[in-house]
């Protein structure tokens, strides 16, 4: 997170950014997560979920206009 907001300071362009989240935030996070999500905790969960929230705020998460459309469960369970 912090590298991509050096980048946006930098002026880097929002659809770039969101990229980019795309491309290393929520692909390590989806990774093998039929393997890991069952043995997760709600906490696990939810922590996962800020993340996901955080970045939604900063306009680096947008699914369909809405930000908060899918939660990680969805992502994991559409990856399936």
């Amino acid at each position: 997170m912090y590298a991509i907001s050096v980048l946006r300071s930098h002026g880097m362009e929002a659809s770039a950014l969101q990229q980019m989240f795309r491309a290393v935030v929520v692909s390590k996070l989806t990774y093998s997560a039929s393997a890991w999500w069952g043995f997760t905790t709600s906490v696990d969960r939810q922590r996962i979920d800020v993340v996901l929230r955080r970045a939604a705020r900063s306009d680096l998460w947008t699914l369909a206009g809405t930000p908060d459309a899918l939660t990680f469960e969805d992502l994991c369970n559409s990856a399936d």
